[in-house]
């Protein structure tokens, strides 16, 4: 039980402070994911249900929650989307916040044209097109990372982090409307 014991020591300590800290990580766009993935899969395993069979109500709970815990913090740092908007959220920046609306207007001309053309596909039961759109979109939401790496880690900008925070949380919507109109098609 020793696994146990460090993660239940890091999940009284450190959680409070990040779920950077939960799994080792220095608090930063960019991070190591086979880290993260190393050390989420360690927590997972300290906290199965099958190690706590014979364990008190109180071990048992503990371990659930330390499970639930650390799959809700690996869940945000592993999407960019995700852990860039906790980035903020830790320097008090809500980017999806309803006053928080304005954006440029070449991307706000460039949101329609996807969701036009989204919804263009989904009524021809175009599935090559949509498969072509969501290429575009992961391109796009590419860039937009790397972007969010340099505003982030190297020039420390956080009007222009939030900005590009909140347009790769729109391409993430779109691509998982496109995932959808696919599904709905095929079935």
């Amino acid at each position: 039980m020793w696994l146990w014991g460090k993660f239940y020591c890091l999940s009284v300590s450190k959680v409070n402070e990040n779920y950077f800290n939960l799994f080792a990580l220095k608090p930063a766009f960019t991070i190591d994911t086979s880290a993260l993935e190393s050390q989420y899969r360690q927590m997972q395993s300290a906290a199965h249900p099958d190690r706590f069979v014979t364990a008190s109500p109180t071990e048992k709970l503990k371990s659930m929650q330390l499970a639930t815990l650390a799959n809700e913090a690996y869940q945000t740092l592993k999407i960019p989307a995700s852990r860039a908007k906790y980035l903020l959220s830790l320097q008090g920046i809500d980017a999806t916040e309803e006053t928080n609306t304005s954006m440029p207007a070449d991307f706000l001309m460039q949101q329609m044209e996807w969701r036009e053309a989204l919804e263009d596909l989904k009524n021809a039961k175009d599935i090559d097109g949509l498969d072509a759109l969501a290429k575009e979109m992961r391109q796009a939401a590419q860039a937009l990372t790397t972007e969010l790496a340099n505003v982030f880690d190297i020039e420390h900008d956080l009007a222009s982090a939030t900005a590009t925070t909140r347009k790769l949380i729109f391409i993430d919507k779109v691509c998982e409307d496109i995932n959808k109109a696919i599904t709905q098609i095929e079935d």
